[in-house]
């Protein structure tokens, strides 16, 4: 099992959570954070910029069986990208057990 993790562009999370309904993937989580990073994103008011490093983006924390990862990750690469600075990142990592509460199951069939 892995779990992917993804940091995008809050404009682009409804692409990217139709992309993964496409490919199968209906449960995941997700956060509104705030990082920093090469984009720097500026605000006009009244006429004065304004120059901001906090960056607002969602957190995307899915785990999948592994034959899903390669389709996860490319939902995600076709969805969120817009060719510009601060699209994003996606960060794989391994998974060693899951749990299902209710009944106490273990391993990837907890997943379906």
């Amino acid at each position: 099992m892995k779990k992917i993790e993804a940091i995008i562009r809050k404009s682009k999370y409804s692409a990217v959570k139709e992309a993964l309904h496409d490919v199968g993937v209906n449960f995941f989580s997700y956060w509104d954070v705030t990082g920093l990073g090469n984009e720097k994103e500026g605000h006009v008011y009244r006429g004065i910029s304004y120059s901001t490093s906090d960056i607002q983006r969602r957190f995307l924390s899915i785990v999948v069986n592994d034959d899903f990862e390669e389709a996860t990750i490319q939902a995600i690469l076709k969805s969120a990208a817009t060719g510009e600075v601060g699209d994003g990142k996606i960060f794989v990592s391994d998974v060693t057990e899951v749990y299902r509460i209710r009944t106490g199951e273990n391993g990837g069939e907890t997943l379906r």
